[in-house]
C-alpha cells in the first residue's frame, strides 16, 4: 500500500494515459468540487465531452477554474492525461502564481490495460494508437518530473498500487491553525539576552539554567507559549545564549520560532557558503567560535529547519519576521518565504542608503491580525490590524512583546546602546492611509451586524470621498456621523404637515409598548469626542496635535477652529470629572452624540445668506405691497381679496422670521455657546445601545449639573402608547414646546436598539422627529400652509427617508462596535464612509 502525502492546499496534476485510471482515482480520493476534469470542461463548452475540437476551449476554462480555487487556497486536482509537458508546465505555472506547490500523481499502468480499458468504452472514438502515443510520451517524462518544478510526485506503477493506495492530506508546515495559544510573541531580539531574561520574568515566565546558569528553557505557570519573531543573532552582545534560550523553549514545547533574515544569513556561513560579515553577524561567528562544534551545528539546523511564517489559532493571529500579505498567508513559494523573511523594496534607497521598503501594512485589509519585526519602530503602533513588534532593543531602544489574545504590550528597556543604529530609531515612519475607495465601493458596501451588506453607489462615493479628504477632520478623530432621522407619517389634520399621533401610531404599527418624547434642540448636531487630557487623547487615538479630543458636525467638519474646539472640549472634559463619569464609566475618553446651540453658533452664514434674506425681502414686498393697496383703496378700488391675501402672506412671513430668530442669540467665543449631550456613543471597550435613554439623558443631567454656564438638559416625556391619557398628555407637551418657539420633539423607543426574537427588530426606527407647525416654515416656506400648498405636501413620499435612516443608523452602530474593539482604523472609516456617501442619494432634503 503507498501512502501518498499531498500537502493541503496544493495542486495536484494527475498524470496518465487514457484508461489508466484518473477519473476513478479522483472521484475515490477527492471531493466532487475538488476535481476539475478536462472531459468535463469539453462538455462546458461543446454539450460533448469527447469533442476534440473543443479542447483549446475546453482548457482555457480549466485554467480559468483552477487559478480561481488555488488564489482562494483550496486544494486542486487537475483530471487530465497530461502527458505532454507544455501542459504540465502551464499548470505548475498556475500553482506558482497562486504560491502554492504542484504535486504530481503518476498513474503508470500498462498499456495494453488502458488500451482494453480505452477500447472498451463506448464513448470513445480514438484507438490503441492514440493510446500508445501516449504512453510512449509519458515513459519519457517519468524520469524528468521533479526538474519540471513539482515539490513531490509520487508513481504508482500497475492497477493494484492505484487501487491500494492511499491519500493522506498534510497541512503546510505554516498552518498551525490547531495552535489557540494564549500566545506572549516577542519582537527581534539581536543577541540581548538579558533584555530576554528580564522580558520573560516580567511576564511570568519561570527561567530554567543549565549546571554553568545558562537560561535553556522557560515556560509559563499558565501554559502560556512564546512565539519569537525571528532576528535572534547579531550586533548584541550574547547571540549563542539567546540562540540558548530560544532553542531550549522550543525543544521544550514552551516556544514556538520563525526565522529572520539575520538567521537566514548566519545559516550560509555555518553550512560554508561566502558571506559578507557585515550588520552584526561578524560578531555573532566570534561569539559562537567560542562554543563547541555540536552547538554550532545544533545552530545551523535549527535556524536552518524554520518555517517563514506561521498561521496560528484558527488563522486569526499569523506571524512572519517581516510581515505577510493577506494572499501569502499559508501558502509556500519562494517568494512568500523571501516576503517574510526580508518584505518588499521599492527599488529606491532612502538618505541613508538602505532599501525604502513597501508599506505592505498601509494597504492591509486581512482580518488576520499579523505580528511581526525587522524594521525598528521607536514606540509600537498598530496599522490596519498588524504591529510591528521590533522597537529596537539592541540599538538602545526596548524589547517588546505583545500578549495575544488579549492585545497587551510588554516592554523592557534596553540595559545600554549595543549597536550604533544607522537610521535614528527616533524617526517615525509615514501616518498610514486609513480608507481607500475600493474598501466601500469595491466590496459593493459595508458589512454590518443591524442590517447585513449596506450597499454603496459608486458615485455617491466619489462625493464623499471628497468631502473626507477635503473638508472632514483629520481621520483619528473621525469615528462616527450621526444617521439622518426618519420624520413621521404625513398628517391628515387640518392646517397640520406632521403630528405627534402619527408617531405615536408609527411605533405602535411596530408592537412598543413605550416611547420616549425628547425635546428637540434647535441647534447643530455635534458629536463630541472628549478625552480626560492630550496624553489620553495620544495613547488611545494616536494624535500628535496635542489636543484632548474634537467636535465635529454630522458631515465630519470641525465646529470651531483648534484653539476654540480645545478649550470646549477641556470644558467638557471638567464637567465629565466634576460629575465622576470617568471613574463610574472606567475610561479616559468618551464618545458623545449632541446638539450645539444655538444654531446661529455654527450656521451664522446659513441665517444670513438664506432665511434673513428671504424674511427680509419678503417684508420689504409686502409692506411696499400694503401700502400701494392702502392707497387704492384709498381712491375707492374694491381690494378686499388682495388686501386679505396681503395681510395673510405678511403673517406668514412674520412667523418665519419668528421661527429663525427663536434659535438666534450673541456668542463670544465659547460664552453663550450651550451644548445638549443625549446619547453616549461609546467608551473604552464598549458601547450603551443596551442602556435605554433614560440611562443616557441622565448622564447628561449629571453634566449639566457639573458644568451648567455649558451643558444644558433635555426635557423629555415617558409615554405609554396603550394609554390614552398618556398619548394626549404627549401630544400636548408638544403642541406647549412648539407653541412657545420649540422646534419639536424627537420619539424614541424608551428601550434605545429594540430587540426582538432574532435580534435587534429591523423595522422600528431609532427615531422620529415631530416637528411643530411654525417650525416647518424654515423647512417648506413662509407659506407652506396655504391649503393648495399643504395638499401638494401631503404627497411627499418618505418610504426611501426612511429607509436611508435604517441602514445610516446600522452603519453608525457598526462603527461604533469597530472602534471599541479596536479595529483597524480603514474598518472604522468604511462605515463612517458610507454614511456620509449615502446622504448622497436622492431624498428630498426638507423630510
Amino acid at each position: 500500500m503507498s501512502v501518498l502525502e499531498i500537502p493541503d492546499p496544493s495542486l495536484v496534476v494527475l498524470i496518465g494515459v487514457s484508461g489508466s485510471g484518473k477519473s476513478t482515482f479522483a472521484a475515490d480520493h477527492f471531493g466532487p468540487f475538488e476535481t476539475i476534469s478536462s472531459d468535463f470542461c469539453r462538455g462546458l463548452v461543446s454539450n460533448d465531452p469527447n469533442s476534440q475540437e473543443a479542447t483549446t476551449d475546453a482548457f482555457e476554462v480549466l485554467n480559468l477554474v483552477v487559478s480561481k480555487r488555488l488564489r482562494a487556497g483550496r486544494l486542486t486536482v487537475v483530471d487530465a492525461t497530461n502527458v505532454q509537458p507544455a501542459a504540465r508546465k502551464a499548470l505548475i505555472e498556475l500553482a506558482r502564481r497562486s504560491d502554492l506547490l504542484p504535486v504530481a500523481i503518476v498513474l503508470d499502468v500498462p498499456e495494453s490495460v488502458c488500451a482494453e480499458r480505452t477500447l472498451a468504452r463506448p464513448d470513445r472514438s480514438f484507438g490503441r494508437d492514440v493510446v500508445r502515443r501516449q504512453h510512449r510520451v509519458l515513459s519519457r517524462s517519468l524520469k524528468g518530473l521533479a526538474r519540471e518544478g513539482f515539490r513531490s510526485v509520487h508513481v504508482l506503477r500497475g492497477v493494484e498500487e492505484v487501487r491500494d493506495a492511499v491519500v493522506e492530506r498534510v497541512p503546510l508546515r505554516s498552518d498551525r491553525r490547531d495552535l489557540t495559544g494564549p500566545f506572549d510573541v516577542i519582537g527581534d531580539i539581536h543577541g540581548c539576552r538579558r533584555e530576554l531574561e528580564t522580558l520573560l520574568g516580567r511576564m511570568g515566565y519561570v527561567i530554567e539554567r543549565d549546571d554553568q546558569g545558562k537560561a535553556v528553557d522557560a515556560r509559563h505557570p499558565d501554559g502560556r507559549t512564546v512565539v519569537f519573531l525571528g532576528d535572534y543573532v547579531d550586533r548584541g552582545p550574547d547571540a549563542p545564549g539567546v540562540l540558548r534560550l530560544v532553542m531550549g523553549m522550543v525543544a521544550a514545547g514552551h516556544a514556538l520560532a520563525i526565522p529572520g533574515n539575520h538567521e537566514n544569513k548566519l545559516v550560509k556561513a555555518l553550512r560554508g557558503h561566502k558571506v559578507t560579515t557585515s550588520h552584526g553577524l561578524a560578531e555573532t561567528l566570534d561569539q559562537l567560535a567560542g562554543e563547541s562544534e555540536e552547538f554550532r551545528k545544533q545552530v545551523a539546523s535549527f535556524c536552518d529547519g524554520l518555517v517563514a511564517h506561521l498561521v496560528l489559532d484558527g488563522g486569526r493571529l499569523v506571524v512572519a519576521h517581516a510581515g505577510l500579505k493577506e494572499e501569502y498567508h499559508n501558502r509556500a513559494s519562494g517568494r512568500v518565504r523571501s516576503f517574510a523573511l526580508y518584505g518588499e523594496t521599492t527599488g529606491e534607497t532612502d538618505e541613508f542608503g538602505l532599501p525604502v521598503r513597501y508599506p505592505w501594512a498601509q494597504d492591509y485589509r486581512g482580518a488576520a491580525m499579523v505580528l511581526y519585526g525587522h524594521t525598528p519602530t521607536p514606540e509600537l503602533r498598530w496599522v490596519n490590524n498588524t504591529l510591528c513588534l521590533d522597537t529596537g532593543c539592541v540599538f538602545g531602544g526596548e524589547l517588546s512583546a505583545l500578549r495575544y489574545p488579549e492585545k497587551e504590550a510588554v516592554s523592557v528597556p534596553a540595559e545600554r546602546v549595543h549597536y550604533e543604529p544607522v537610521v535614528p530609531l527616533h524617526r517615525r515612519n509615514p501616518d498610514p492611509h486609513d480608507l481607500d475607495l475600493d474598501d466601500v465601493v469595491g466590496v459593493g458596501g459595508v458589512e454590518t451586524a443591524l442590517r447585513g451588506r449596506v450597499s454603496v453607489r459608486p458615485e455617491n462615493a466619489a462625493g464623499a470621498l471628497e468631502v473626507m479628504s477635503r473638508f472632514a477632520v483629520p481621520p483619528q478623530w473621525l469615528f462616527y456621523l450621526p444617521p439622518t432621522m426618519s420624520p413621521c407619517a404625513t398628517s391628515a389634520l387640518p392646517g397640520m404637515l406632521e403630528h405627534a399621533a402619527e408617531a405615536f401610531a408609527d411605533y405602535r404599527r411596530v408592537g412598543l409598548e413605550t416611547v420616549i418624547c425628547e425635546e428637540k434642540h434647535m441647534g447643530s448636531r455635534a458629536v463630541a469626542l472628549v478625552c480626560r487630557d492630550a496624553e489620553a487623547a495620544q495613547k488611545r487615538f494616536g494624535v500628535g496635535d496635542e489636543l484632548s479630543g474634537i467636535v465635529h458636525t454630522r458631515t465630519g467638519r470641525r465646529v470651531f477652529d483648534e484653539g476654540l474646539t480645545e478649550k470646549l472640549v477641556r470644558k467638557l472634559a471638567d464637567a465629565v470629572d466634576r460629575a465622576g463619569l470617568w471613574d463610574d464609566l472606567g475610561t479616559d475618553w468618551i464618545l458623545f452624540d449632541a446638539e450645539l446651540l444655538p444654531w446661529s453658533a455654527k450656521a451664522e452664514p446659513l441665517l444670513k445668506s438664506q432665511y434673513a434674506a428671504v424674511g427680509a425681502a419678503a417684508t420689504t414686498d409686502l409692506t411696499a405691497r400694503a401700502a400701494v393697496l392702502a392707497q387704492a383703496a384709498g381712491r375707492g378700488l374694491d381690494v378686499g381679496d388682495a388686501e386679505r391675501r396681503t395681510r395673510s402672506r405678511r403673517s406668514d412671513v412674520d412667523g418665519y422670521v419668528a421661527a429663525y430668530r427663536r434659535y438666534v442669540w450673541p456668542t463670544d467665543g465659547l460664552d453663550g455657546v450651550r451644548l445638549a449631550p443625549f446619547q453616549i456613543l461609546a467608551t473604552e471597550g464598549r458601547t450603551y445601545g443596551e442602556h435605554d435613554h433614560e440611562w443616557h439623558l441622565g448622564v447628561a443631567d449629571r453634566l449639566a449639573q457639573a458644568a451648567p454656564e455649558l451643558v444644558t438638559t433635555t426635557r423629555r416625556l415617558q409615554v405609554d402608547l396603550n394609554s390614552e391619557t398618556s398619548t394626549a398628555a404627549a401630544t400636548a407637551w408638544w403642541e406647549d414646546l412648539t407653541a412657545s418657539g420649540g422646534e419639536g420633539m424627537v420619539v424614541k423607543p424608551a428601550g434605545n436598539q429594540v430587540h426582538g426574537s432574532g435580534g435587534v427588530d429591523r423595522r422600528v426606527q431609532p427615531g422620529i422627529k415631530v416637528r411643530g407647525r411654525e417650525y416647518l416654515r424654515l423647512i417648506y416656506g413662509p407659506h407652506y400652509t396655504e391649503p393648495a400648498n399643504l395638499e401638494r405636501l401631503r404627497a411627499r413620499s418618505l418610504d426611501r427617508k426612511r429607509s436611508m435612516a435604517l441602514r445610516e443608523y446600522a452603519l453608525g452602530v457598526e462603527a461604533l462596535d469597530r472602534l471599541v474593539k479596536a479595529e483597524p482604523l480603514w474598518r472604522i472609516h468604511q462605515a463612517v464612509f458610507a454614511v456620509l456617501a449615502l446622504e448622497s442619494e436622492p431624498v428630498d432634503p426638507r423630510l
